[in-house]
């Protein structure tokens, strides 16, 4: 995945955690928008290896 698409995804988990959900989402779902067909399943693969960031739970 483009290292802008992580950047835009480790930013709305960050805005998630801050109680901006809306925020964290709008920018998420721009970014997931934005990817390429080729980088759909890695971004799947980093949402579910990184879903506790979004809440701030860690393993």
């Amino acid at each position: 995945m483009r290292p802008s698409i992580r950047a835009a995804l480790e930013h709305a988990a960050e805005l998630t955690r801050n109680n901006r959900l809306v925020d964290g989402l709008e920018l998420g779902e721009s970014a997931i928008r934005q990817a390429s067909d080729d980088e759909r399943p890695e971004i799947r693969q980093w949402l579910a290896d990184h879903a506790d960031d979004f809440v701030g739970r860690n393993g």
